[in-house]
């Protein structure tokens, strides 16, 4: 699949119109990051290979050339496509968000643990804040992965304003993709 985005000599001049804008929508929008939505923190080579992918959908989108200027600009304006760690970053929130209002799978609920269900930490300001207790992890290369340990750090990173309890789902998802490109647009 990869090769055939970056080779746009396969697919003929007749076929370049809406439908493989939307076919390559669809595929970057679900395929690249379907097997890595939990991970918290790649290496860079996979996030690498995974922006790789999605430079190229937004080349056979627009039209343009390997080499042409203004690629990023034209995923966060244009397509409003996030790059692949703001891409995971969503998806895990949102797993989170689906998890403190049992939309989820019940284990996965169960590692959602707000600071203010813990008895001994009731007292303090996290739990005031709505932050989720991040459990410590041994091993540094997988620990941190863990959907247990990143989950809850990610959500903690966001501010107060997303963390409303009262939100609604659809309401969430929108907050939440101009937070994340709110970071293009100082930049």
């Amino acid at each position: 699949m990869f090769i055939r985005l970056i080779s746009k000599t396969d697919i003929p001049p007749r076929v370049k119109n809406p439908p493989v804008k939307v076919v390559c929508t669809r595929i970057v929008t679900r395929r690249p990051l379907q097997r890595c939505t939990c991970i918290g923190r790649r290496s860079k080579s996979d996030d690498y290979k995974l922006q790789r992918v999605l430079n190229a959908a937004a080349r056979v989108v627009s039209g343009t050339h390997k080499f042409d200027r203004g690629l990023s600009r034209l995923l966060h304006t244009e397509l409003h496509w996030l790059n692949v760690p703001e891409r995971v970053a969503f998806k895990l929130i949102l797993m989170v968000f689906n998890c403190l209002h049992n939309q989820a799978l019940q284990y996965l609920v169960d590692l959602c643990q707000s600071v203010s269900s813990v008895v001994s930490r009731q007292h303090l300001r996290s739990a005031i804040r709505g932050l989720l207790v991040v459990p410590r992890y041994r091993l540094s290369s997988y620990g941190r992965r863990a959907f247990s340990v990143a989950g809850p750090a990610i959500w903690n990173w966001l501010p107060d304003s997303l963390k409303d309890p009262a939100i609604s789902r659809d309401s969430f998802r929108r907050s939440l993709k101009t937070f994340l490109f709110s970071a293009y647009l100082c930049t």
